[in-house]
Order: structure tokens, then sequence, then C-alpha cells
């Protein structure tokens, strides 16, 4: 004889249907929400991959996104050769971009950035800090040097891009900073990461203020999973990130990611300064 056992209403897992809307697939038409604005995207390149067919990363969407509204895009990063395959795929799509190269890690070099991109774009409407990295593992495996390696790229160079931005943005102008998750939730096992990203809420709010008296706004975008190509590589490295019960049932997409950005740079979100907005699916409100 076999016994059955019952399943409370708790336990029981509902499949989630997954429905991709265009927007979720970069594939829906433009609504030309920033025409005519100048913006700088900060990591704008996409790490390499070895796959056929790669999904882009957060930065390199946000960039395409930005010009498929109608904006002027100044393509920064750290490799040139990403920087350049990001403004191809704007121009192929017939917007607009240029490339800066630079490495925020020094503090002249963000000064720079902001000033050729400035220069080249004719002005500055707005800008999108998404660079990051990830240091270390666990305390004993985080070092000092790789503490601060890892605050220069993720907090550090945000403060003195938005610094040196700020007082040369037009009236209307806005800064986003994309964060993690990991800024709300323990998960990743790298301190200095989470640090970091937790880090960008208390300067987010700063720069807020300030550019407040300026007519300048500034938020934060906070990913959860994304399907990325450094998603995809965490996940080869952490096998149970793939297996995350997200309720929604899947993994975001960059462009997902690139919408939420769009729509806080655009004057939809006139009245929107010192705020975060998650993008994970429900996985930290409902997890």
């Amino acid at each position: 004889m076999t016994t059955q056992t019952e399943i409370s209403p708790s336990e029981k897992r509902i499949e989630t249907p997954i429905w991709l809307p265009p927007e979720s697939q970069g594939k829906a038409e433009p609504r030309a929400r920033l025409a005519g604005r100048r913006i700088l995207v900060v990591g704008a390149g996409t790490q390499a991959s070895d796959e056929s067919n790669p999904p882009p990363g957060n930065g390199q969407a946000i960039a395409l996104q930005c010009a498929r509204e109608g904006a002027y895009v100044a393509c920064a990063d750290k490799d040139e050769a990403a920087a350049r395959s990001t403004q191809q795929k704007i121009q192929s799509a017939h917007g607009k971009a240029m490339v800066v190269v630079a490495d925020v890690t020094d503090a002249n070099a963000c000064a720079e950035l902001v000033a050729k991109a400035e220069k080249a774009l004719g002005g500055l409407d707005g800008v999108v800090l998404n660079v990051g990295t990830g240091l270390g593992r666990g305390l004993e495996g985080t070092d000092a040097e790789l503490w601060d390696r890892t605050f220069a790229v993720n907090l550090r160079s945000h403060f003195l891009i938005a610094r040196a931005a700020v007082p040369r943005m037009s009236l209307g102008g806005a800064l986003i900073f994309i964060s993690s998750t990991a800024s709300l939730r323990p998960g990743t096992g790298i301190p200095a990461y989470d640090a970091s990203k937790a880090g960008i809420a208390g300067l987010c709010r700063h720069v807020a203020m300030e550019g407040a008296r300026r007519g300048v706004r500034a938020n934060i975008v906070v990913p959860g999973l994304i399907d990325t190509p450094l998603g995809r590589n965490a996940s080869k490295r952490r096998p149970s990130r793939a297996r995350t019960n997200v309720p929604l049932g899947r993994q975001g997409t960059a462009w997902e990611v690139a919408y939420a950005s769009a729509f806080l740079l655009s004057d939809e979100a006139s009245y929107i300064t010192g705020q975060s907005l998650v993008v994970d699916g429900g996985l930290s409100a409902l997890r």
C-alpha cells in the first residue's frame, strides 16, 4: 500500500508562466523619450564571451536603448574594443555615438572623461554609471588591496564622475547609478562588492541633494539576477545562482535594466530623485 503525503499550500511549487514582451527582448519600437539628449554611459562595453550569440551586458543595452530613444551617446569604457563594439551597434541602427576610453581607477581620468564627453556631445544631459567589479571571496579571502580596488571601481569612481558631471549638466539632467540587489541582501560571498554597492545609496542621496539646487536628479537602478555575459560567468562559478527561485520565474534581461534607466533619464521621471528602482523580478521583496 502506498501512502500519499499531503503538501500544504505554502509548500506547493507553482510554475510561473514565462512571457517576454518586446521590451524585454530589445525589439520594441522606440518612443523618442530621449530625443536630443546627450548622455554619457560609463561602462558601455560588454564583457567578451565565447558564445556565438551572447546577450548584451547592462551597459551596452543601456547605451543602445538611449540611442534608440534619440540620444547622442558617449560610450565610455576601459576596453576600447568593447566601447567601439557598442558604438558600431548604435551606428548600424542609425543612432549617434562616440567613444571615450578611460580607466576609472585613475582620479584624473574620471574628470577627463566627463570633460571629453561634454565637449564631443556638445553638452551633458545624462550620465549612467555602470562600471563595477567584485574581487575577493569571503572575509579571509579579501585583503586590503582587493577591498580598495573594488571600492575604487564601484564607489570612488562614481563619486569622482558625479563630482565632475553635476556642475556641467543641463537643467533637467539626470544621473543614474547602477547598483545591485547585493546592496540589499547577502548572497554573493564578496564583502567588498556588497559593501561598495550598498555605499552607492548614500552617495546617490547626497548627489540628489546637491543636484536638486541645479535642477539635476540622481537615482539608482538596482538589478537582480540578469542574463548577461557577466551573469552567465557568475553562474558557472556558482551554479546555485542559476537555480534561484525568482518570483517571476526567470532571470531578467539587460534590456529591462536599460528601460528602467531610460525612464529615469527621461522627463517622465522629472519629479523623481534620490530613489532606487529595483529590477529583480520580485526577488528581494518576495523571497
